[in-house]
């Protein structure tokens, strides 16, 4: 899963050049699934019209990049300053694992 995290060092100040390498890592990323580009340019629009808050833009992306860490992880250039979502791995994985994270012998 995600965690989102409050605080810590705030992001350098997000350059044209970074953004639009990230869009085209995006779409080169979906470019057998234009449709999840276009979302994520929608996302982007209301984000930056403020039709949706931080909270909101991250859960989306989180939502439509799930699988695709290094996407999310990159969208940290997007996110003002004290917010950043970092990937948590469980510690329990694998076989005999319960659902809970619990193992099971």
């Amino acid at each position: 899963g995600a965690a989102v995290t409050l605080g810590g060092p705030a992001p350098k100040q997000l350059k044209v050049e970074d953004a639009l390498a990230y869009l085209d890592q995006v779409k080169f990323k979906f470019e057998k699934q234009p449709a999840i580009y276009n979302k994520f340019l929608d996302i982007m629009k209301d984000f930056k019209a403020q039709t949706i808050d931080t909270p909101g833009v991250i859960e989306r992306v989180l939502q439509l990049f799930k699988g695709h860490n290094e996407l999310i992880l990159g969208f940290n250039t997007f996110l003002p300053p004290g917010y950043r979502i970092d990937i948590v791995h469980d510690a329990v994985e694998g076989p005999g694992a319960a659902p809970d994270g619990s193992r099971v012998q």
